[in-house]
């Protein structure tokens, strides 16, 4: 896999007009400071309409994901989140993989305390697909809210 590209706290494509990449691989993730490092919280990502490709028929994947982190130096930039989320529209890979990679480059370009991501995936052959990560260890007192994403229910 091939390294995610980062930068420091000058942000390339806040304020700029910019492309969907093609690929997740040609994505820029940004990060910006902490204003508020040493107090823990939780910030919330949630992307209900994130798309990717099967990776063996090419046909459209639908997931509902949320990102959990608790901040430590940096905050990530939204408008790159955006960007590279929708790069994985062109991008064949598995649920699982997906759903984990997005979370392993958020946490090694972030290093917070703590991240999760719940990647609530729907019916791919009759089988939805729930896939969780994370890293670190939530910090003492700190309220994490529940997801609040239903399990799919079929119609019975």
């Amino acid at each position: 896999m091939k390294k995610l590209k980062t930068t420091l706290p000058k942000t390339t494509l806040l304020g700029q007009n910019s492309a969907l990449p093609q690929s997740p691989e040609d994505a820029v993730l940004e990060k910006v400071p902490n204003p508020h490092v040493g107090t823990h919280y939780v910030a919330r990502f949630t992307a209900p309409e994130f798309t990717s490709l099967c990776p063996v028929t090419g046909q459209p994947d639908f997931a509902h994901l949320m990102i959990d982190y608790v901040p430590n130096k940096w905050l990530l930039e939204s408008k790159s989140l955006k960007l590279y989320l929708g790069a994985f529209r062109n991008h064949g890979a598995f649920h699982e993989d997906c759903t984990v990679r997005i979370g392993k480059e958020i946490a090694a370009l972030l290093k917070p305390h703590f991240l999760r991501i719940g990647g609530y995936w729907y019916p791919r052959g009759g089988i939805p697909i729930d896939v969780f990560w994370q890293t670190g260890t939530l910090p003492k007192g700190v309220w994490l809210p529940d997801q609040g994403v239903q399990p799919y229910r079929s119609r019975g």
